[in-house]
């Protein structure tokens, strides 16, 4: 279960957990969004259709809530909490900030739904 979490963390194949979904770093705006063709690896086609990544909004809908509400709780822990505009400008600015990472995220999420793992590429 942790090697699946790091695995998508780190932004790699649902298939084989080593090569990377992504063209290059979610932080660079010239491959901002844009996914390989296929595995290095394990050769899996990561486009099965036309726009198949549209549905990697949904997911990137749900961590955005997700992070929101953790960044709210992080404020009231830490007592920072002052005000309901103040509250909303940390948050809308750690959203900006993490809105390359979500998407890449949530693209990596998506693909997990409909390409499983596969434990032959583990010995490799």
């Amino acid at each position: 279960m942790l090697s699946k979490l790091l695995s998508i963390l780190k932004l790699k194949c649902p298939q084989c957990r080593k090569g990377n979904l992504l063209v290059g770093n979610p932080y660079r705006l010239s491959h901002f969004n844009k996914v390989n063709d296929s595995c290095r690896y394990c050769k899996l086609n990561f486009k099965i259709e036309p726009s198949f990544f549209y549905g990697s909004m949904y997911v990137s809908y749900g961590l955005g809530v997700g992070i929101s509400i953790a960044i709210y709780l992080i404020l009231l822990l830490l007592g920072l909490a002052k005000g309901m505009i103040q509250n909303f400008i940390i948050i809308t600015v750690g959203l900006i900030l993490l809105m390359p990472y979500i998407n890449a995220l949530s693209k990596v999420i998506w693909a997990g739904f409909f390409f499983k793992f596969d434990p032959e590429y583990i010995e490799d």
